[in-house]
Parts: C-alpha cells; sequence; structure tokens
C-alpha cells in the first residue's frame, strides 16, 4: 500500500512537471508566433540576396614574355603597385628608333630651312638684276633713238645705228632672262617651303609615334589601378601574352559594397529609395549589417537572362517574378569588409505604412 501511494505522488509531480514544461512550450510558442506575425506584418523579408562588389579584369595592353609577377593570391594591393613586369626590349628599341628618325628629320628640317634663307636671298639678287637690266634696256633704248634720228640727218652711219640696236636687243634679252631667272628662283623658294612643309608634318608624325612607344614602354609595367584585394593568380613568369589578354581580376576596395536582394513582386509595393534595410550573412550569423536602398531594377531578372520566358508560346503557369534591388552597405569599412563578393545574405526592410 505504502508503494502505491510513493507511485502516485510520482505520477502526480511528472503530470504537474509536464503539464508546466507543455504550458511553457506553448506560450513560447504563442510569442514566437506573434514576433513572427508582427515581424512578416511589418517587414519585407528575403534570403535570396547575395553581396555585390566591383570585380575588374586586369587587362594588358602590351604583349610579350613575363619576366615578373609580383603578387600572390588574395594579396591586398595599393593604388600604383607593380603587378606584372613585361620584357620590355623590343618596345624600347622602337623608342629608340623613333627618335633617332625624329632628330634625323629635325636635322633635314634645318637644312630645308637654311635652303629656303639661300634661294630667297638669291631670288633677291635676280630681283636686283632685274631692275639693273630694266635700266640698261632705258638707256639703250634712248641711244637707239637718238641714233635713228641721226640717221635721218644721215650724221650717222647705218653700221653704227645697227650696233645700236644690236646693243639695245641684247639689253632686252637681258632683262627676259633676268626675269625669268628670278620667277625659276621664286618657284624653287615655293619648292623649297613645301619640303620644309613635308618634314614638319614628319616630325609631329614621329613625335606622335614616339609618345606612343614611350607608352608602350610604360604599358610592360601592370600596375594596380586601385586600392583592393588580388583574384587567384593564372599566370607564370615565361609565359607569353597578347595585347587584351586578362592577366588576372582584382577586387575594388576603394567603393563601397552593395546587395542585390531579389524581392518578390509582391513584396517591392512598400518600398521606396531610401528605405533603410538589416541584413545578417550566413558566414555571421550574430553580425547586423544595415543598407539603403539606392535604386530598383528597371525589369524583373527573368527578363535580363538569356532565354527570357514567353508565355504566349505554350501552356501559361503563373510563377512570381523577382525584382532585384540594389542596397548600399552604410556599415564603416572596418565593418563591410568582411563581406565578400557572392556571399548569401537575409534582408528584411521595414514596410511603409
Amino acid at each position: 500500500m505504502r508503494n502505491r501511494n510513493q507511485y502516485t505522488v510520482t505520477d502526480k509531480i511528472i503530470t504537474k512537471i509536464t503539464a508546466w514544461i507543455a504550458g511553457i512550450i506553448a506560450v513560447a510558442l504563442m510569442i514566437w508566433g506573434i514576433i513572427t506575425l508582427w515581424d512578416l506584418y511589418h517587414n519585407q523579408y528575403t534570403n535570396d540576396a547575395q553581396v555585390q562588389e566591383y570585380i575588374n579584369p586586369v587587362i594588358a595592353r602590351a604583349g610579350g614574355f613575363i619576366t615578373a609577377v609580383k603578387f600572390e593570391e588574395n594579396q591586398a594591393v595599393k593604388k600604383g603597385d607593380t603587378l606584372i613586369l613585361i620584357d620590355q626590349r623590343e618596345y624600347t628599341i622602337q623608342e629608340n628608333q623613333t627618335q633617332a628618325a625624329l632628330l634625323n628629320a629635325k636635322a633635314q628640317l634645318m637644312v630645308w630651312k637654311s635652303k629656303v634663307q639661300t634661294l630667297i636671298r638669291t631670288a633677291q639678287i635676280y630681283r636686283s638684276k632685274i631692275e639693273v637690266s630694266k635700266a640698261e634696256l632705258i638707256k639703250e633704248k634712248l641711244e637707239l633713238d637718238r641714233y635713228k634720228k641721226l640717221a635721218e640727218t644721215e650724221s650717222a652711219t647705218q653700221q653704227k645705228l645697227e650696233a645700236v640696236q644690236a646693243t639695245c636687243d641684247i639689253a632686252a634679252a637681258e632683262l627676259l632672262s633676268s626675269t625669268e631667272k628670278y620667277q625659276a628662283s621664286l618657284s624653287e623658294v615655293n619648292d623649297a617651303k613645301a619640303q620644309e612643309a613635308v618634314v614638319q608634318a614628319e616630325i609631329k608624325r614621329l613625335a606622335s609615334l614616339l609618345e606612343r612607344h614611350k607608352l608602350d614602354v610604360t604599358y610592360t609595367a601592370v600596375v594596380a589601378s586601385y586600392d583592393g584585394y588580388m583574384g587567384r593568380r593564372t599566370i607564370e613568369v615565361g609565359q607569353m601574352i597578347d595585347p587584351g589578354q586578362v592577366l588576372a581580376y582584382i577586387v575594388n576596395g576603394e567603393t563601397d559594397k552593395w546587395v542585390v536582394a531579389n524581392y518578390k513582386e509582391t513584396q517591392i509595393e512598400t518600398m521606396k529609395l531610401g528605405d533603410t534595410a538589416t541584413f545578417t550573412a550566413d558566414s555571421y550569423s550574430n553580425k547586423v549589417f544595415k543598407g539603403v536602398i539606392i535604386s530598383f531594377s528597371p525589369a524583373t531578372g527573368s527578363s535580363f537572362s538569356l532565354l527570357p520566358p514567353d508565355n504566349s508560346t505554350g501552356n501559361y503557369v503563373k510563377i512570381v517574378q523577382r525584382v532585384p534591388v540594389r542596397i548600399r552597405v552604410t556599415n564603416p569599412k572596418s565593418e563591410s569588409r568582411l563581406l565578400k563578393a557572392g556571399m548569401n545574405v537575409n534582408v528584411t526592410i521595414a514596410k511603409n505604412q
């Protein structure tokens, strides 16, 4: 009889404990349910979201053999740090050849300038000879007129008149010759000036080509365009590369990171630009990050896919579409650096009633 009473008391205790536990669980579930319903009513939530940041390719602007690789995977780099060195000997030779050609062209320009000045002085001499020939011709014409009058009165012989006539013709011929030589010298001056212009144009071309070769030499040293982190390394010393080839990838550490949250189309009604968002990353579940909505996609994600759906081509099944929402991370860089591109996050945005 005592054992039966003991079991009865124990049963009562177990029953009470079980009832209390069940009650506590029920209350906890009720509280959890209320919190969940409150959260669903006041917030828009999605776990279809990823962290994004600018990941840009490092592209070769010059071709050749790689002589040095000065970075490792995941290494932090500063703007201007040398990443890759390319053999620059061929580019240096081209630069020296162009520089020599430029010096030669400048020397030719000096020769043509000197020649132009010489030809101008020669033309001035011929012009002076024209004036002398004109004066000589005028003198001979006056002499001829005088002897013609003397010949009419028989004061001069016909032989003397013919000699004076011949001298006058010679003076006219000298004037014509001087004029033609002057015109020819002017043509030579113009030709020399044209050649000078050609050489000047060649100097400009060679100067531009020299600048291009100097740029090519600088392109043999590939540097970081901004502060950031290097991605996977796939190149090695001695590898032959071509201009335009992607050598590596660099994660831009100077720009803000953002989250692309793919919300259902039925969730974006209450959202607007500037709304505050909170999110947690799967990697840091206890760390809460903050952000602000900066843009909405102009179309749903499926519209940008390689093969956009065409509902008119077959049986139609309505599927809720998702609209990418871009959220800029507002945490300090010391906190946001924990987030890596591609990480999954859970985003919550308060509803605007």
